[in-house]
């Protein structure tokens, strides 16, 4: 029961069974709100994607759209709540359809003087678009691309984009994937993330001729879909030490127990082949995509994006807790999501080869400091470019033991410059300095280690330069001293007065105290044997006219 304010009467509700038909013309009103809804779909998308995370909550929506349907003239919530595409503003739209109804506004025959369709249409075309704004889910696939080594930058870079896609409520998050494998510790960790994403992972191996080797095997197998496409192929998942050293058998059969444990318990999770994908880790098998998707390793094989949704509208998805879940995502935006400024440069560092080159050039350039003080650039490079290989193999698993074969390496040069062995020490710093850049990234695959060309190509003029600078330093040391007290040793000068022994002598534009061996008549030469204090010890230069210099006699 309600009370009509209009006439003050008592009227009775309609009854829930109105058919649709009456309810959509019952004086345009509904039918304009149903249209408005669709048409808002269609014409304001971005304004949809602003009011996302501007009204969040369903319970907004339906309590502005009820007061403004009253102010505007037409009813709160007549529309059918089928209408609403979410089960759980259907039950708002009903809850606030009932409180509406006995609310002393709800029978008001007051309406604005453009009419209650026109007026309707506008609160339904405002609500629908705060309707679809606040739907749980957006209407977007969140896109990365790791294109690399496993290693930690990957691993932030991946829960990064999780955290974003979970933020903004994107239906999945597309990752396409090229790797020939990585650190254990990060393929770990990207592999929890995604067990754990509320948002689904598609791993996607593309483009042809790429491959998801050993750490991306396990990472390909994680994912809630697994893709690969034409002419790519997954596998070679058996572990092997930091440094690829041989394994003796207990180690061997731990490490392989361990990581088969943790492929099996991902794969059977997932629905896939767990005999198959374990026989990757134990036998190092690889597969092409016709071949993982025959064994029921991957779920699909698309040439593209586009192709792998439309596969992907048809087919049931398996998530890590077991519920299944089916994914439209044929016609979605896809919003690529890129790396951060840090991240490109870290990422770009954490390659063994930059690392060690920055390393190499760091340390040259603090030996030409050493060796030119106050020049101040090559100090500020060199600290610089050591700082950034730190950071760069802090992250990385490095032999400290090839460390010091660098630093024993410029300890040589620097040898070599001093006592002239007709290259005996150069070579050896050479030797040193390459086998020191050839194992200080003690890296699981050949990717994460120093290149021979790499150290060759550093180690080689690294010696000759580092030789050619020591050599001048020395040179330039067993030069004569030309300032201060020693550089006035030798230099010739003219007595002023008559030296017997004492007198004054004239040298390098000063009158100078000096005490002579020998009588000196005024305006002979005299060379000066020592310093002492402010007097100086002379000898007279044999008479000659050459010899003579003209300077003030007093």
């Amino acid at each position: 029961m309600r009370r009509n304010l209009a006439n003050g009467s008592t009227s009775v509700l309609k009854s829930a069974e109105t058919t649709k038909s009456q309810q959509y013309w019952n004086g345009g009103r509904n039918f304009s709100r149903a249209y408005s809804i669709h048409g808002s779909f269609l014409l304001f998308p971005a304004l949809k994607r602003w009011a996302i995370g501007k009204c969040p909550s369903g319970a907004h929506v339906l309590f502005w759209s009820a007061t403004g349907s009253c102010l505007l003239g037409g009813r709160p919530f007549e529309a059918d709540p089928l209408l609403f595409p979410c089960l759980r503003l259907r039950r708002w739209a009903m809850r606030w359809r009932r409180f509406a109804a006995r609310l002393p506004m709800a029978n008001l025959t007051w309406r604005p003087r453009w009419g209650a369709t026109s007026g309707a249409f506008l609160t339904g075309l405002v609500a629908s678009l705060l309707l679809v704004a606040s739907t749980a889910a957006s209407a977007e696939v969140l896109k990365i691309s790791v294109n690399g080594t496993i290693q930690p930058i990957t691993d932030e870079y991946i829960g990064r984009a999780l955290a974003e896609a979970q933020k903004n409520h994107d239906k999945a998050l597309l990752i396409e994937l090229s790797t020939p494998g990585g650190l254990a510790d990060s393929t770990r960790d990207i592999i929890n993330k995604i067990l754990e994403s509320p948002v689904p992972v598609i791993i996607y191996v593309t483009p042809s001729g790429s491959r998801a080797a050993s750490a991306g095997f396990f990472i390909l197998e994680a994912a809630d879909v697994a893709a690969m496409a034409p002419g790519t192929n997954t596998g070679a998942a058996h572990p092997v030490t930091i440094g690829g050293a041989k394994m003796d058998e207990v180690m061997k059969e731990k490490l392989e127990n361990d990581s088969a444990a943790l492929m099996r318990s991902v794969a059977a999770k997932r629905g896939r082949n767990v005999e198959m994908a374990e026989s990757a880790v134990r036998q190092s098998k690889s597969f092409t995509e016709e071949e993982a998707l025959k064994n029921r390793l991957i779920d699909v094989v698309a040439a593209n994006e586009q192709e792998l949704f439309k596969q992907l509208s048809s087919k049931p998805v398996k998530r890590f807790n077991g519920q299944e879940v089916t994914l439209n995502l044929a016609g979605q935006p896809v919003r690529s999501y890129d790396m951060t400024l840090k991240q490109r440069i870290l990422a770009y560092i954490m390659d063994p080869n930059v690392a060690f080159i920055l390393l190499a050039i760091g340390a040259l350039a603090l030996y030409a400091e050493f060796n030119h003080p106050g020049a101040v650039l090559p100090g500020t490079v060199g600290i610089v470019f050591i700082l950034l290989a730190a950071f760069a193999l802090n992250l990385l698993p490095v032999r400290h033991a090839a460390l010091l074969m660098i630093l024993g390496a410029f300890v040589l040069f620097a040898l070599e410059a001093k006592f002239a062995t007709h290259g005996v020490l150069g070579i050896g710093g050479v030797a040193m300095l390459t086998l020191g850049a050839l194992l200080l990234v003690d890296g699981p695959i050949p990717e994460m280690r120093v290149r021979l060309t790499t150290a060759l190509t550093v180690s080689l003029p690294m010696g000759l330069i580092t030789v050619f600078l020591m050599s001048i330093a020395l040179k330039a040391r067993r030069n004569k001293i030309v300032t201060g007290e020693q550089g006035m040793v030798g230099e010739t000068g003219v007595a002023q007065t008559a030296l017997s022994p004492r007198g004054k002598v004239f040298v390098h534009g000063e009158v100078w105290d000096a005490i002579s061996s020998t009588p000196v008549a005024a305006g002979e030469a005299v060379v000066i044997r020592r310093v002492d204090g402010l007097q100086l010890l002379v000898d007279p230069v044999s008479a000659s006219a050459d010899n003579r210099i003209s300077a003030p006699v007093s």
